[in-house]
């Protein structure tokens, strides 16, 4: 049963740094594609970032310079490290993989005074 768990959110001021982690069970990152993406409250989910199986990587624009995604095969772990946090960052954030497709269950991220 592939499942994947995220970790690290929590309450932060503007300006502060979190490190997000997904950790993979079930399955092996190593030849996966994977993404983080967040939703915020009455809002869509949206792609954050992303990183192939050979390490490319893309974000949107409003995080750039900001976040960076990697991955670390030999622990099976996706990373998002997040500094300069804006309160519009706020929002639940969940990783993705595929093949095959799959969600985590996503990890609260607040960024507030």
């Amino acid at each position: 049963q592939v499942q994947l768990v995220e970790s690290g959110g929590g309450l932060v001021q503007p300006g502060g740094s979190l490190r997000l982690s997904c950790a993979a069970s079930g399955i092996s990152l190593s030849g996966n594609g994977m993404a983080w993406h967040r939703q915020a409250p009455g809002k869509q989910r949206e792609f954050v970032a992303s990183i192939t199986s050979g390490a490319i990587t893309n974000y949107r624009d409003s995080v750039k310079g900001r976040f960076t995604i990697s991955r670390d095969n030999a622990k099976n772990t996706l990373y998002l490290q997040m500094n300069n946090l804006k309160p519009e960052d706020t929002a639940v954030y969940y990783c993705f993989t595929l093949p095959p497709p799959r969600w985590g269950q996503g990890t609260q991220v607040t960024v507030s005074s």
